[in-house]
Order: C-alpha cells, then sequence, then structure tokens
C-alpha cells in the first residue's frame, strides 16, 4: 500500500496506472474506519484493478465545530486495518492541501440538501460537495463506493456528479451492523459502556416499525417510533421521517407508488447517530 499527502504527486499515480489501462475504485473516508468502511473496499475490489481511499476530516461538512474537534482520529490503527485489505493507495492529505484558499463554490441540489439532515445541519451537504468534487476532480476514479447509511448523502453525490457533468458511477452499498444491529459509525467508539447498551434500540425498533406498517398507516407508524425511542431515558429523536427514496420528500399513504425509507436521527448524551430503513409496503 503507497501513501500519499499530496495531490500533484497523487495525480502522477495516477495517470501512470491509467496510462496501463487499469480501473480505479474510490472509497472516501474521514478515518475511524470499521467493517462498514472496510466493505466499501472489498467491494471496489470486486470490479477495478486499483483501489484508493482517502482518510480526511472534512472540516466544511461540521456545522458544529464541536463535533469537528471530538469526531475520533484514530490514522495509525486505520493504515494497520488497510493493510489487513487490498487497497493500492492511501491518500491523506492535510487541511491547507485540500482547502488552500476559501471555497466559495455554490450547488444547486434542488431541495434535497434542505431536508433530513439538511434542515437539522444547514451547510452540512454544501461541505460534503465541496470535498466530494474535489476528490473526484483529483482521482477522476471509474467507480465510487459510499455506504447506504448515508443515504440522502448517496443521492446528494449522485445528483453531484450531473451537476460535474462525471461519468464516475457511484455505488450505494449495504448498512453494516453490528451484532446487536447498530449501524455501524465512527461516532460509535465515543459512546460510554452504558450508552452503548442502549442504542441497540434505535435498529431494534425501525425493524419493528417495518412489521408494523402492515396495519398501521404512516403517521402512527412515525408516532409510535418517535414514543418508543424517548421512551428510553438515554436517547431523544431529533427526527424520525418515511420519505421517497428518490426525490426525499415525506410521504403519508402506504399505497403511493414509491420506494419508502425511514430516516432517524437520535441523540445519545453528546453523540448523534442516524439510521435508515427500508419499507416494503
Amino acid at each position: 500500500m503507497k501513501i500519499i499527502e499530496n495531490k500533484e504527486e497523487l495525480i502522477g499515480a495516477i495517470a501512470n496506472l491509467k496510462s496501463n489501462n487499469k480501473s480505479v475504485g474510490l472509497v472516501l473516508t474521514m478515518g475511524a474506519l470499521h467493517e462498514g468502511h472496510l466493505s466499501l473496499v472489498h467491494e471496489a475490489n470486486k470490479n477495478n484493478d486499483i483501489v484508493i481511499v482517502s482518510i480526511f476530516v472534512n472540516p466544511t461538512q461540521f456545522n458544529d465545530p464541536k463535533d469537528y474537534n471530538r469526531y475520533p482520529r484514530i490514522l495509525s490503527d486505520d493504515i494497520e486495518e488497510l493493510k489487513k485489505v487490498k487497497c493500492d493507495i492511501l491518500f491523506i492529505p492535510s487541511e491547507k492541501e485540500m482547502y488552500p484558499h476559501e471555497d466559495k463554490r455554490e450547488f444547486d441540489f434542488g431541495n434535497l440538501d434542505k431536508i433530513l439532515e439538511g434542515k437539522y445541519r444547514p451547510g452540512h451537504f454544501k461541505g460534503v460537495a465541496l470535498i466530494v468534487s474535489k476528490f473526484f476532480e483529483i482521482i477522476k476514479p471509474d467507480k465510487a463506493y459510499f455506504g447506504e447509511k448515508d443515504f440522502q448523502q448517496v443521492v446528494i453525490i449522485k445528483h453531484l456528479t450531473k451537476l460535474m457533468g462525471s461519468s464516475i458511477e457511484i455505488i450505494a452499498c449495504p448498512i453494516i451492523r453490528e451484532s446487536d444491529g447498530l449501524a455501524m459509525s465512527s461516532r460509535n467508539m465515543l459512546l460510554s459502556k452504558e450508552e452503548r447498551e442502549n442504542v441497540s434500540l434505535i435498529s431494534q425498533t425501525l425493524l419493528k416499525a417495518r412489521k408494523m406498517a402492515k396495519e398501521l398507516n404512516v403517521k402512527q407508524v412515525k408516532n409510535w417510533v418517535i414514543s418508543k425511542i424517548n421512551n428510553n431515558p438515554f436517547l431523544n429523536v431529533e427526527y424520525f421521517e418515511i420519505v421517497d427514496d428518490k426525490s426525499l420528500e415525506s410521504i403519508f399513504d402506504w399505497e403511493q407508488q414509491n420506494y419508502k425509507i425511514g430516516f432517524i436521527a437520535v441523540h445519545i448524551g453528546n453523540i448523534r447517530l442516524i439510521d435508515n430503513i427500508r419499507f416494503y409496503s
């Protein structure tokens, strides 16, 4: 595995690879790697000659500076994890490398970045678009891999490639969960033992909600999920919405002809966790 810290060296390495007709798969991360990240690397290896992984904690996508400072940074551990899988190049740029000057670009995502996470984290998806577009322009991968835990992000990045006129194929990969159902997240390591014992209620409740959708209407399911989780003294639901999987607009009737996904954000102490689940009714 080759470790590269500056853009020029990376661009040169990729040009050399592509001159030999090598296909490139990209996995973008902020580090603190877990099996969810590594599953993306495994998937990238299935359909690409070369796999590039980036680690960069992007400051522009944090609307809360405390959250940015709190985000776990364990680079030496991450490097060891990537050595266990087939990662050809690890790109670990500095903030100055990625933002040598203030980036004032704006993106028109319609309503996609103003609802759900966008509503509660204003500016978050602009920051995501800024850094993802930079990586795409530098690396120009054939395929890029993202986890469906951040489903709204995947939808927005697909839209971003259209705005960029890019042919990069965005591959969405399933959520990887702990044995008790908790969606894997780098933030999970920040939970206390007591908090960790309680957060499995989130995914358990979502699974029950999917079954209850056969008997209850959309509003009743939403109210039940919020009430069930909020009854746990450790947990506080920020939002739970059931939406169309393309427009991300709320649905109000199970009979609507679309795929439906329930999105949730929950606070536990100082930590904020997100999850989602598909409804098949």
